[in-house]
């Protein structure tokens, strides 16, 4: 999933995305960049990224 679809169905992912060094609203990259991939370039644990996505996931869509 590309960050810009994660931000689209889950704005509140913005928060955890910023949490962890992520500035995905402002980045061009956010439209191609997947959740892997995004976490790769800036360093971050994708198992401890996805845990808390999941955990926003299961509550649902805004």
């Amino acid at each position: 999933m590309s960050l810009m679809a994660l931000l689209q169905a889950y704005p509140e992912a913005a928060e955890i995305l910023a949490r962890h060094g992520m500035g995905c609203l402002g980045c061009m990259g956010s439209a191609t960049e997947t959740i892997e991939g995004g976490a790769r370039m800036h360093d971050i644990d994708l198992q401890v990224l996805l845990a808390e996505l999941q955990r926003l996931e299961r509550q649902g869509p805004a």
